[in-house]
């Protein structure tokens, strides 16, 4: 009997978490050797690794135990990968030798596999006087362009994508272009960005206020408070960033504000670092530890829980030890702290199976109890290692206890702490779970509500015959293997039924006891009034929250996730006679490809390289979508021998992307960022690193050519999705399309694009 609940779980397993040789054969036979290989990794610090390697084993068995996709893909597999899934950069310097060395930093940190935060606050504003060289400043905003090509170039190196978070003060004196910044569509597409609001702010907002911009003492600027509050609400409205981080808040709820100052968070918010903090996720699925589910006397299990937090913190602390680090500062900063985040998945459906409506008082009083429990065993798991093992070393009782977050734990915890120290100065936060929830038997999503009680995913049989596979949330399965057909409860509600103020209630519930932060989207109507919305983001700093996410379906940020059976979903193809409807990860899914017209229309270029015989001609055809010109094929000829496989390679691939409609630039940026070792050459005055290179740089003037680009190595003419659209124009615009599989499946979850039927996202 498989462990999964639902097909797609063993998916997600197979394409992401399953342990491979590079050629793709398996090493991990089956989810119990993934189990055992984490276990087995985790426990070698140990001095009894045999038996709490057992240990370790039942937490992740059954899916009660999910540490973060960075530890179950890679633990125990002797990779040269991070299991930390979150790094803040150091401090930028505002010099140019100081920014390029922090660039290099940021390269070797995500060739590893870390997401990154950085805070530009430090860089001076544009204008600014540049010392020594009588210059002025092309401020931060330039040198975020910088980043966010070098991210795009590590992606094309092969490595895992990339992500950053971006973060500013809002009285830098560009905070206005920070803001707006990525109304743009094809600027800092890397890049998620957020504003770090004060309290002081947020007082000259109520009060309607002047709010000076200035760097380094110097005023540049004085604006309305609450113009720029509004400038914010209405970038986030439309585009839906920048986000919001209350970061006085954080700082002072921060049990380390003795010794560090933070100013930056992961790419995805729930983790506010120092520079070169780092941290590592896990997640207790509260789905599989409500006792008797569905009936009067429904609720968590304290003594499972308890137990279950205990072994989980125990396996947290080893990934200490157990991971490799890009940079030497970021594993002597989390040593010194050794800083965890534990969270919670499948929130929504405990809830669900107690009876309680997501988003009422009474969910919210519940959730805030549960999140309390955590809270309690996971202090008092860490204080039991430090009676075994040691406390942090940077440790300091009366100031830990004096910060605000331990000021409301209870008394008891706080007197074990204060006698026997704590083996981790932070220990929960609230991460996005989105693909191990998927994993995990599609749960519901961190503290997410349910976002859809089912959906149909289309299966190619090896036949060529198409079967339809319904994936259903994890509640509503139990609710139909125990009721069958009974229709759902009124309780059952999900993301597209609950109003704003009840998201925010649900995050305010759980931030009171989470010491790190929360990762959560609040779900807005399409509809909203910008009044609403902004009441929305008021009513989150009213209510004690670290910061705030919102996601308003539109024609630029993309409409959510359809549960319509009508709607495009992923092939699996089936490679054993004994297990026809088995799905594997070595399938790529993709969306139908535009259809070929009769005749096309194109332009023929001929391309001499220094090193060949022969000239290499390159024909590039177009279509005509809703009006406007795209690329469509490419056909690559050369009488150099030679080059004949891989030209004969690179038009299939090349014309098999364009023929996917969206926005197809990004072949120009891979083309252009190949380098040949043996060296490049200098055509026509300009150094071209490669032959290939040679090749992006002709399509990327034919794209220009015919208006598909601005010019050469900027940004689309116009909105790609806009184009995408109009193919199926008979239908309603379903929003951005998976950049993995093709399939328009993408859902905001906890500050994160995640696909429904393959699990991408792009944090993790």
């Amino acid at each position: 009997m498989s462990r999964f609940a639902a097909p797609i779980a063993e998916q997600i397993w197979d394409m992401k978490y399953r342990f491979k040789q590079a050629d793709g054969i398996p090493i991990d036979q089956s989810v119990e050797d993934s189990w055992r290989r984490i276990a087995r990794s985790l426990a070698v610090v140990e001095k009894d690794a045999d038996a709490w390697e057992d240990k370790f084993y039942q937490a992740l068995e059954d899916f009660k135990f999910l540490p973060a996709g960075r530890i179950t893909a890679g633990a125990g597999t002797e990779r040269r990968v991070t299991m930390f899934n979150c790094f803040v950069m150091g401090t930028i310097p505002d010099s140019m030798g100081g920014i390029f060395d922090m660039l290099k930093e940021a390269a070797l940190t995500m060739q590893q596999g870390g997401g990154i935060g950085y805070d530009f606050s430090t860089i001076r504003p544009k204008g600014a006087d540049v010392m020594g060289v009588a210059a002025d400043a092309s401020g931060p905003l330039s040198f975020m362009d910088v980043w966010d090509a070098m991210c795009r170039t590590i992606m094309s190196a092969g490595s895992r994508r990339g992500a950053m978070m971006a973060t500013m003060r809002c009285d830098h004196p560009d905070i206005e272009d920070f803001i707006t910044a990525k109304s743009d569509a094809a600027r800092l597409r890397m890049f998620n960005v957020s504003v770090l609001v004060t309290d002081k702010f947020m007082e000259a907002v109520k009060a309607d206020g002047p709010w000076e911009l200035q760097f380094n003492d110097k005023v540049y600027h004085t604006v309305k408070a609450r113009d720029l509050w509004n400038k914010i609400m209405q970038s986030t409205y439309d585009y839906a960033e920048p986000g919001v981080i209350f970061i006085d808040r954080i700082n002072d709820a921060n049990n380390l504000s003795y010794v560090e100052s933070i100013a930056a968070t992961n790419p995805c918010g729930e983790q506010p670092l120092p520079p070169y903090g780092a941290c590592l996720l896990g997640s207790i699925n509260l789905a599989r530890l409500v006792n008797k589910p569905f009936e009067e006397a429904a609720d968590l299990d304290p003594a499972a829980l308890n137990g279950l937090v205990a072994i989980a913190i125990r396996m947290m602390d080893n990934v200490v030890d157990a991971s490799k680090f890009p940079l030497p500062q970021q594993e002597q900063e989390a040593q010194a702290k050794r800083r965890i985040g534990l969270g919670v998945t499948g929130l929504a459906d405990a809830l669900l199976m107690t009876g309680l409506e997501y988003g009422t008082d009474e969910a919210a009083a519940k959730t805030e109890e549960w999140m309390k429990a955590i809270a309690r065993a996971s202090y008092l798991a860490s204080v039991e290692l430090a009676k075994e093992k040691g406390a942090f070393p940077l440790f300091d009782a009366e100031p830990y206890l004096s910060s605000g977050n331990m000021l409301q734990m209870d008394e008891d915890v706080r007197d074990e702490i204060r006698e026997y120290g704590i083996r981790n100065a932070l220990l929960t936060s609230v991460a996005p779970t989105g693909t191990i929830s998927l994993y995990a038997g599609n749960v519901s999503s961190g503290i997410e509500p349910v976002f859809a009680y089912a959906y149909t995913r289309k299966v190619l049989q090896k036949d060529g015959s198409r079967t339809e596979e319904e994936v259903v949330d994890y509640a509503v399965q139990m609710w139909r293997d125990k009721f069958g057909d009974k229709h759902l409860p009124a309780h059952f509600v999900n993301a597209q039924t609950l109003s704003p103020s009840a998201h925010v209630k649900m995050q305010a519930a759980a931030q009171k006891w989470i010491d790190s932060s929360i990762s959560k989207t609040i779900n807005c109507p399409e509809d909203i009034s910008f009044k609403e919305f902004k009441d929305v983001y008021m009513q989150a700093w009213d209510s004690g929250c670290k910061g705030c996410t919102t996601y308003r379906p539109n024609d630029v940020t993309g409409s959510v996730l359809s549960v319509s059976e009508e709607k495009a979903a992923p092939e699996v193809v089936a490679k054993d006679d004994d297990e026809p409807m088995q799905p594997h990860g070595d399938v790529i899914y993709m969306s139908e490809p535009l259809d070929r017209p009769q005749s096309l229309e194109g332009s023929t270029y001929k391309l001499k390289w220094p090193d060949s015989e022969h000239a290499i001609y390159l024909t590039v055809n177009d279509i005509i979508v809703g009006g406007r010109r795209r690329p469509f094929e490419v056909f690559i000829n050369s009488k150099n021998m030679e080059h004949y496989a891989w030209t004969l390679a690179l038009t299939r691939m090349i014309s098999a992307v364009f023929r996917r409609g969206g926005d197809v630039s990004f072949v120009v940026e891979e083309l252009k960022a190949v380098f040949d070792p043996r060296g490049g050459a200098w055509v026509q005055g300009k150094y071209i690193p490669s032959i290939l290179a040679a090749i992006g740089g002709v399509i990327e003037r034919h794209m220009v050519a015919i208006g598909f680009l601005e010019g050469e190595g900027q940004g689309l003419k116009s909105d790609p999705q806009a184009e995408a659209m109009v193919v199926n124009s008979d239908t309603k615009p379903r929003g951005k399309a998976c950049p993995s599989c093709g399939q328009f499946d993408l859902r905001m979850v906890e500050g994160c694009m995640t696909c429904a039927s393959c699990g991408h996202s792009k944090c993790g």
